[in-house]
């Protein structure tokens, strides 16, 4: 029989993905990861993946296996988290980039360290699903497992998911994907499942993140010729085009256009100046095709709720890429995931360098 492991985080997404695959008459178990060190951030409710209150949401996760009749698992990977997600996060903050600590985390450690901790607990599995919102689809003609939007746009995850590699993506199992997020409401509540009407939670760190980056040291705001307009609080509260709590007052709208770690600096200007069209990504990932070796027309997106636009994609030295928009784009951020779309198919995905003049 097909075994499946369902990496079960105690939501209403995961918990209807087993319900799904249990339907399917898979032999199923559900696993969770505890990822919370203790620590910041400070204590309250947990609204999202990483925080304090995580055994509220193993519990849970527990319940729902209970009610499913599956096998449970509860599975430490705290000391994976900090090094593969923390420290880079960190490091990131620290060298003026803003980090994606999703599009690192579903890589390395959900469909990475979790599925090998699972493997060598002894338990065996053919598929490994998640109640992400994206579809798998196998292409006879390429050969290989196509990564696709959800059938749910407002929910689709696949930005956050263009960085799995083709193996994971052939064992991976999506089961929400074919369902709105009131249909799979709408199923947990016919299923009896205990977290029906739980609320969704939130991307990375509950109460905020800065906890998670230590002390931080103020700085010079400046505009793009040096001149000192203000004092930031710390280069981690900053991003490429943010427009608020900048700590002064102007005449004009100003954003931010560069964060300077060097000279612990925030440099800040109008909105022409934090708009772009071209940029350059590295460590690509594809994942519809082999590799890049011509420039290819995408639709391509810079964050996860910045809108797709076409692009011209070219192959660099280094296995980069420049990214040539057709329209100016607001606010291109080192540090982010570039995702490109054939379609409703991820082609493939990177980290933002640069933006190019």
């Amino acid at each position: 029989m097909t075994k499946v492991v369902v990496a079960m985080s105690g939501g209403v997404d995961s918990s209807v993905a087993a319900a799904l695959v249990k339907q399917k008459g898979y032999d199923v178990a559900g696993v969770t990861m505890k990822i919370w060190g203790g620590g910041p951030p400070g204590e309250g409710p947990r609204h999202a993946c990483y925080g304090p209150g995580e055994q509220a949401d193993v519990e849970d996760a527990r319940r729902v296996a209970d009610v499913l009749g599956i096998p449970f698992h509860v599975l430490d990977l705290s000391k994976e988290y900090e090094s593969e997600v923390l420290d880079y996060f960190r490091a990131e903050y620290a060298s003026g980039r803003t980090p994606n600590p999703c599009s690192r985390c579903n890589p390395r450690i959900k469909f990475g360290a979790l599925a090998s901790k699972v493997q060598e607990s002894g338990i065996r599995f053919d598929y490994f699903a998640t109640g992400h919102y994206a579809r798998v689809e196998y292409d006879g003609t390429k050969g290989r497992k196509l990564l696709k939007k959800a059938k749910d746009l407002s929910k689709d995850q696949s930005y956050f998911l263009a960085l799995l590699s083709q193996e994971q993506i052939e064992r991976s199992l999506f089961p929400v994907g074919e369902y709105t997020k009131h249909e799979v409401r709408r199923l947990a509540a016919d299923m009896g499942l205990p977290v029906a009407g739980k609320a969704d939670s939130q991307d990375f760190a509950a109460g905020g993140y800065s906890s998670l980056l230590g002390p931080s040291t103020p700085g010079p705001v400046l505009d793009s010729q040096g001149k000192y307009l203000g004092e930031h609080r710390g280069i981690a509260f900053y991003t490429i085009g943010q427009r608020k709590g900048l700590g002064f007052a102007a005449a004009t709208p100003m954003y931010v256009t560069g964060i300077d770690p060097s000279r612990n600096a925030v440099i800040v200007g109008e909105r022409r100046e934090v708009s772009g069209d071209r940029l350059v990504a590295a460590d690509l990932n594809w994942i519809a095709i082999d590799s890049l070796n011509r420039p290819t027309e995408y639709k391509a997106r810079i964050r996860y709720r910045h809108e797709e636009d076409d692009a011209f994609v070219a192959p660099l030295a280094e296995g980069k890429v420049l990214v040539k928009f057709r329209k100016p784009q607001m606010a291109i951020t080192p540090g982010q995931t570039v995702v490109f779309y054939d379609g409703d198919v991820v082609a493939g995905g990177g980290t933002i360098e640069r933006a190019e003049e």
